[in-house]
Parts: structure tokens; C-alpha cells; sequence
């Protein structure tokens, strides 16, 4: 009976551990597969890099002049042409400059006028002792004398001339440093950045400081970047590229290789070159400074019209090809067939 009973009871524990590791266990992840239909399209090789937005041309307006900013007549996207004030630098220290050079130079010009008075006395001093030393009322020494009193007048009215020069030289450059205290654009655009503020004192000692930066025209940009020397050899100029933005995440904005700029750029010896992607900008969707991913087409790896699968069954992010989409410049990237990155293969 207790043989029985041992029995069952071993029976029961093992259905009631069976039975909890059934339904309570562990369980694993049923496969499931995803399915689609093979599309014709085209595989190309893609370089991609990252860059800078920047307008085309872009200028720096400093001072010549150091001085108190006594007024600012442009602010951060101001519209300003050529020629027009955007700053103010406090004139009067350089006024009173303007006034000490012009005194001094009214002194040379006296100056002069008293050396050639006084040339004249020593002539007619010269004159008086060469008639009495003919009658011998006046040694050679004295008509010697004589002589040398007029050379040196000679010469003082030359060093009052140079004088009267140096000191005009000196009043011109007081009235430059007083019509530098204006700063004026010097070219049509728009104020980007502003690095000054009203009363604030700036030196332009060692260096140009710089006031504003000034863009020329923002509805023509260029991006910026740095390609891998493995992957330049096949980019040149006038080649399409494409890339986007974090601003706009859904769209894809196109452009033209404008430039390879031959300079290597090498950071902890890896070398890079630069180049410069022209980008139409007539929305101003895009922004100085922004980011932007670049995507350049080299070479097809397969023919144009070869059977694929799509990006999306392989698990690979869905590119994008240009068409016409919601924004300027840019397209839908859901809305078109996707390319492979030789980063992907």
C-alpha cells in the first residue's frame, strides 16, 4: 500500500513540475518570415559624408579704428546694402586729433613763412658784406660769415617745407581714423552674425576685431564637406549629389558639385579633401550652419534594369531618388525607390 501510494505521489509532483514549465516557462520567439515581390531598379555606389551649410560668399566687417561702439545701426537679419552705416564708433577722441593736426599743421606753414623771412635777412646781409669787402671795410672772414648765415637759412626753409608736408600727412590721417569711426557695409546681404554691443570698447591694435559677419546672398548656398581620400577618386565636378537635413527629416534636397578643392585636409593622419556642393536656396528653407548629411553617386554597381529586392525586406534604411515633392529643393523619401550604400554592402 505505501509502495502504491509513493508511487502516485512521485506521479503528481512530476505532472505538477511538468505542467508549470509548460505554461510558465520559458518561450522562444516564433519565426515569422516576411515576403516580396522582386522590383526592377538600378544599384549604384554611394559615397556619403558629412558637411557644413554655408552661404556662397560671405564677408567679415571689422574697424581699422579703436574706440567705445557709440550706436549699432544693424541687427541679426537686417537687410543692409552697400554703403550703408551699420555702426558707430564715438568720434570725438579722434575729432580732437583731427583739430591737434590741423594746429600743427598752421604752425609749419608759420614756420616757413618766418624761415623765409629770415632767408631774406641773411641775403641782404650777404649782399651788404660782399659791396664792403670790395672796399675793404670788411675782412674775408666776415664775408664767409655771411655765407653760411644764408646757406643755413636755405636749408631752414627746406626742413619748415618737409614740416609743413608731414604735418599735412598727418592731418589726412587723422581725417581717415576719424571717417573709419563709420563702419558702412561694403556689400548687399544680410547681417547673419552681430559680436558687439552698444558701449563696448574694442581694439584694433593687433587685429582687425570683427563686427559683423554679412552674407551676400542666401538663396544661393553651398555645403561644405570632407571626403575620404579611398572614396575622392570618384568625384568630380558637375556631378549630382543629395542630402538632408535634421531640420527636414522627410525630404531630400539635391545640388551640384561645384568644386574639389585639391588642399588635403589631415586630422590625426586621416586626409580628407574638401568639396563644395552648390545648393538653390530660393525658399530659405535652409539655415547657415546646418547640417547636412551628403549622399553622392559614383557608379552603378549592377546593370540599370536588374532584378532587387527591396531595401526595406533586407532590413536597410530606404534612400531616396529626386522627383517632385512638397518642398523646394527637396522630395519625399518615402515616395521613392531606394539605392544601396557601398557602406551596406
Amino acid at each position: 500500500m505505501r509502495r502504491a501510494i509513493l508511487i502516485v505521489g512521485v506521479l503528481v509532483v512530476g505532472v505538477a513540475i511538468g505542467g508549470y514549465v509548460f505554461f510558465n516557462g520559458e518561450r522562444k520567439v516564433p519565426v515569422r518570415y516576411r515576403s516580396a515581390l522582386v522590383e526592377r531598379g538600378s544599384v549604384i555606389s554611394l559615397v556619403t559624408a558629412t558637411g557644413t551649410i554655408n552661404p556662397v560668399v560671405s564677408v567679415q566687417v571689422g574697424t581699422q579704428v579703436s574706440g567705445m561702439i557709440k550706436s549699432l545701426h544693424a541687427d541679426f537679419n537686417s537687410v543692409v546694402k552697400a554703403g550703408d552705416i551699420v555702426a558707430l564708433i564715438d568720434p570725438e577722441p579722434f575729432k580732437a586729433r583731427r583739430d591737434q593736426a590741423a594746429s600743427n599743421l598752421e604752425m609749419s606753414k608759420a614756420n616757413v613763412s618766418r624761415a623765409k623771412t629770415d632767408l631774406a635777412q641773411r641775403k641782404r646781409e650777404l649782399d651788404r658784406v660782399k659791396s664792403l669787402v670790395a672796399q675793404q671795410y670788411v675782412s674775408q672772414n666776415d664775408v664767409d660769415v655771411a655765407t653760411t648765415n644764408f646757406q643755413s637759412a636755405e636749408a631752414q626753409v627746406n626742413v619748415a617745407g618737409a614740416q609743413v608736408k608731414q604735418a599735412e600727412a598727418a592731418l589726412n590721417a587723422a581725417e581717415l581714423d576719424l571717417k573709419y569711426t563709420v563702419i558702412r557695409s561694403p556689400v548687399n546681404g544680410i547681417v547673419v552674425a552681430r559680436t558687439v554691443e552698444v558701449g563696448q570698447t574694442i581694439a584694433a591694435s593687433f587685429a582687425t576685431p570683427n563686427l559683423f559677419l554679412i552674407a551676400l546672398d542666401l538663396t544661393k548656398m553651398q555645403v561644405d564637406t570632407n571626403v575620404s581620400e579611398s572614396d575622392i577618386g570618384g568625384i568630380t565636378e558637375g556631378k549630382e549629389a543629395t542630402f538632408t537635413v535634421d531640420a527636414y527629416p522627410g525630404y531630400q534636397f539635391s545640388g551640384t558639385i561645384r568644386q574639389v578643392r585639391l588642399a588635403p585636409i589631415n586630422v590625426q593622419n586621416v586626409v580628407t579633401y574638401n568639396v563644395v556642393v552648390s545648393v538653390d536656396n530660393q525658399d530659405l528653407r535652409l539655415k547657415p550652419g546646418m547640417t547636412a548629411n551628403v549622399s553622392i553617386a559614383v557608379a552603378p554597381l549592377l546593370a540599370p534594369d536588374c532584378g532587387s529586392t527591396p531595401f526595406a525586406l533586407a532590413g536597410l534604411p530606404l534612400g531616396a531618388k529626386r522627383s517632385a515633392g512638397p518642398a523646394a529643393g527637396g522630395v519625399n523619401r518615402n515616395a521613392a525607390f531606394g539605392t544601396l550604400s557601398t557602406d551596406s554592402l
